[in-house]
């Protein structure tokens, strides 16, 4: 059971803020680098998502992998970028809000009403007339 569950593919949430003392000269020498793995990443057939945040300095990104491909990815990402970013990886379900989102929600809408079900809120147009 373990080995099927190490196999399966989850997403992973991976959160990074700029450090307070975080060098400009550190964050573009870092650049090619992040570059060639999320390029290295793709090309294996792998999915990610990445954006930033509003406050321009934090981003957030999504991937989805075994424990052990998502481990490889965030070790070799921190790697890169500790000297200026603070980093967190998460798997989606250890993130309640996320994982809600994550779950396909399924919520009952009211009917259209029609001519040959009317509903006390809609009716027919012939009731309106009378």
């Amino acid at each position: 059971m373990d080995t099927i569950q190490s196999e399966e593919k989850l997403p992973h949430v991976i959160v990074s803020t700029f450090k307070e003392n975080a060098n400009q000269q550190d964050v573009e020498q870092a650049a090619s680098k992040i570059t060639a793995m999320i390029d290295e990443w793709n090309v294996q057939g792998n999915m990610i998502w990445t954006g930033s945040f509003n406050d321009g300095k934090s981003a957030m990104s999504v991937i989805e992998a075994n424990e052990a491909d998502a481990s490889t990815f965030f070790n070799s990402y921190n790697d890169v970028c500790k000297s200026f970013l603070d980093a967190y990886m998460y798997q989606w379900d250890a993130m309640p809000v996320l994982s809600l989102l994550g779950k396909k929600q399924i919520i009952p809408t009211p009917e259209a009403p029609t001519p040959e079900a009317p509903t006390p809120e809609a009716p027919t147009p012939e009731a309106t007339t009378q």
